[in-house]
């Protein structure tokens, strides 16, 4: 759709537009001028307002809420403490892995008597599907961020292992070709052992240390949030080996919780949302453009947005950047997702409009071109046929038909590239029902 500010709109209509007789049918014909003005071709498209960023925090381990310290709509900076869980599990987790780690260190890992070049081999394999399977349900974590964190974590284990077990293989292979000694080849084995249970003291203790839940950015707070994933998503931490179990069980998801549900001695699943933070200094729309308009579409593009929440607001705002990916529409075309920084608003009457929300629904308006002190005429004076424009000229009360090439296209006012002078009269009402050579007076 196009669009022509109303002023614009107000001042060529009063400048250009007079009615006469013409085929003894007044109300019909009207008369116009080509003039020289401003045209704004625009794209409308829906969009919704996003934050900045959102992130919901999760419980890291099953337990209870031991403390609130705020309420929805409390506004919180980086670092402050908004939650703490009481989880002996998460504890008991951390006591065990300390304590798995310490016997490793203390070399009673490997059995005695065990052909140490078949351990190696089961100690490997072991390590690898460990492995294997983390990634798999690391593959299935809706939160792209936590989704890389753990996945980081993994790949960061998995070298480790990797360094630790080549030096035991080794050992192992000089051990077996009479060239070292049983101890040393039994402490390279324990060293790429304690890998694994380094890893899981390093996880619990993170889990530990996420009881106590605190604001990543500043923003606004609200108590619960969304699930984090499919139903029993939840339950794949349980096929994660030991040493990652505890890193990922938050960041799998858990079940969507209310503010109610958040009260100091309620009971909490590893994953369930405790608090949202929801960073609002910076608002960004979201638009879905028409396949159709989308060629037309780039960054630092300007666009008008008006909110069904503020009515008689106008906004401002600038695309920032244009999807490549096709999304299906509801009429089964094909839309593409265009970014916009939302800048401020006015009112009617030049008061500041109110700052919108996150998730609101609005119309953005994109400019796409914009042509200054151009050629014009208003958009009812075209005739089309076919690829070609035409406009009804009055020649000596005449009407002639004059083929013309068009420019930026607005909603009330087209540019005339070439085929009319500025000062012509031309037909601007009426202009289908003219027949060649009609008397529309002068």
């Amino acid at each position: 759709m196009r669009y022509l500010p109303p002023v614009l709109v107000g001042v060529l209509l009063a400048g250009t537009l007079s009615s006469c007789t013409g085929g003894g049918e007044p109300d019909k014909i009207g008369l116009g001028r080509v003039v020289r003005a401003d045209v704004i071709e625009t794209v409308e498209a829906p969009a919704t307002v996003s934050a900045r960023a959102t992130a919901t925090m999760r419980s890291p381990a099953e337990g209870a809420i031991r403390r609130v310290h705020v309420g929805d709509g409390d506004r919180v900076e980086a670092g402050d403490v908004l939650a703490v869980v009481d989880s002996p599990s998460a504890r008991e987790q951390l006591d065990q892995a300390r304590q798995a780690d310490r016997q490793a260190s203390g070399g009673g890992a490997v059995p005695a008597g065990i052909d140490l070049s078949s351990f190696q081999r089961r100690t490997d394999r072991t390590a690898k599907d460990g492995f294997d399977t983390a990634r798999g349900v690391a593959a299935k974590i809706p939160d792209l961020r936590q989704r890389a964190l753990v996945l980081a974590g993994i790949t960061k284990a998995e070298g480790e292992y990797r360094t630790a077990a080549a030096s035991a293989r080794a050992a192992v292979a000089r051990l077996n070709a009479g060239l070292g000694s049983i101890g040393t080849t039994i402490s390279s084995i324990t060293a790429a052992q304690r890998v694994q249970t380094r890893a899981a003291v390093r996880a619990a203790e993170r889990a530990v240390q996420g009881l106590t839940i605190k604001a990543p950015f500043d923003g606004v707070a609200s108590l619960g949030g969304p699930a984090g994933g499919p139903s029993g998503l939840g339950n794949l931490a349980g096929q994660l080996p030991q040493q990652l179990r505890a890193q990922a069980g938050a960041s799998l998801g858990g079940a969507a919780k209310d503010a109610a549900s958040i009260a100091p001695g309620a009971p909490v699943s590893s994953g369930d949302a405790v608090v949202t933070v929801t960073d609002v200094s910076r608002l960004t729309l979201t638009a879905d453009v028409d396949e159709t308009d989308i060629l037309q579409v780039e960054e630092g593009v300007r666009a008008d947005a008006e909110f069904d929440a503020v009515p008689g607001g106008s906004y401002t705002a600038e695309v920032t950047g244009v999807g490549a990916t096709p999304k299906e529409s509801n009429g089964g075309g094909v839309t593409y997702k265009v970014t916009l920084t939302l800048r401020g608003g006015t009112l009617d009457g030049g008061r500041k409009a109110p700052w919108p929300k996150p998730g609101m629904s609005a119309v953005v308006n994109l400019r796409v071109r914009e042509e200054r002190n151009v050629l014009s005429v208003p958009s009812a004076a075209i005739v089309s046929s076919g690829r070609e424009s035409a406009v009804w000229a009055v020649v000596a009360g005449k009407a002639r038909r004059r083929t013309v090439r068009l420019g930026a296209q607005g909603d009330t006012s087209v540019q005339v590239v070439d085929g009319l002078r500025e000062g012509e009269r031309v037909v601007v009402r009426g202009a289908d029902s003219v027949e060649p050579g009609q008397d529309v007076g002068s």
